[in-house]
């Protein structure tokens, strides 16, 4: 137990420090509400109103981010996959081919929604 005790500690410290800037802002904070900062913020652009029934949502931005999301964490196990492939030898080959098959149908999957196609 005493091997866990540093990171009871951290995430104690971790927590307090959350709550206390919780409890902070609300002490400090001003609470000056009106209608204009309560109000929806677009850029300084006038906010549009909501369609009826909720009208379609374009998600292009969501897909971008994902692939983005997708291929970047696929860098991030590749490389240190990279620099030490000497010394993990077949059971690292097979994890990598692996995750790359899983990348892959991933990318295939986006590519066969419309995902990558730019208007």
């Amino acid at each position: 137990m005493e091997l866990y005790t540093p990171v009871l500690v951290l995430a104690a410290i971790a927590f307090l420090f959350a709550v206390g800037s919780i409890v902070t802002s609300f002490l400090v904070g001003p609470a000056r509400y009106n209608r204009v900062r309560l109000d929806s913020y677009e850029c300084g652009i006038e906010p549009t109103p909501q369609a009826l029934g909720g009208g379609r949502f374009p998600v292009k931005y969501y897909t971008v981010a994902m692939t983005f999301i997708i291929f970047d964490v696929e860098i991030m196990f590749l490389v240190p996959w990279a620099v030490h492939f000497d010394t993990l030898l077949v059971p690292g080959l097979v994890a990598v081919v692996l995750f790359l098959v899983n990348i892959t149908l991933a990318y295939a999957y986006e590519w066969r929604r419309g995902g990558l196609d730019w208007d």
